[in-house]
Parts: structure tokens; sequence; C-alpha cells
């Protein structure tokens, strides 16, 4: 639960930021965290394999706790019902595009970037 915490403390911290500097036009904190909470993620996984019992349970509380509490699908799902009935329906399609698109490939990014760097 202490991961969850930070995660959302975190996601927070993060939106209030940036819509302090691009304003309100499209909701880019929760862009950013799911982004980068696939980026980590997938660095994370990858880092952490085979590396033992302790390496689980710290790859539960990373990234279940903390990214989990990080990212949020629901929010992404709630900002694109209200992008849709302000009739903005291009920006529904553009922003689930670039959330998904996006977020698989820093996801794999994240993973290739830690096999990279992890010694053998």
């Amino acid at each position: 639960m202490a991961g969850g915490a930070l995660g959302a403390g975190a996601r927070h911290l993060l939106g209030d930021w940036l819509l302090r500097q691009f304003g309100a036009g499209l909701p880019w904190g929760t862009l950013m965290v799911n982004l980068l909470g696939s980026l980590l993620a997938g660095f994370i996984v990858l880092w952490l394999q085979d590396r033992g019992e302790a390496a689980l349970l710290l790859r539960g509380f990373l990234v279940v706790g903390l990214l989990g509490g990080l990212t949020t699908y629901s929010a992404l799902m709630v900002e694109c019902l209200l992008f849709a009935r302000e009739g903005r329906s291009g920006q529904v399609l553009a922003y689930l595009v670039l959330s998904l698109v996006a977020g698989l490939a820093l996801v794999w990014a994240g993973a290739r970037l830690a096999q990279w760097l992890r010694p053998a």
C-alpha cells in the first residue's frame, strides 16, 4: 500500500505541475504519468528478472504499488469521454493512439534500456 500511496502522490504533484506549465487544453498529467510509468515498468521488470525472491518483492512494490498508483487507465478513459461529449472526437482518437502506441513503445524501450545497462 505504501508504494501505491507514493505513486498517487507523485501523480498528483506531476499533474499539478504540468497543468501550470501547459494549461488545461489537454490532459498532460495523465498522458505523462502513463508514458513515464510504461517506460519505468519495462525497465524495472527486465532489470529485476531472475534476481531472486527479494527482487520479486521489490518488483511488486515498484510496479504494482508505486507505478500502479502513478499511472491511471481510468482517468484516460474519463478524459476521452469528456472530449467526446465536447465534440472533440478527433482528439479522442489522437489521445488514445498516442497513449497506447507511445506507451507500448516506451515499455519496450525501458526493457531494452535495462537489458543494455544490466550487468551480466
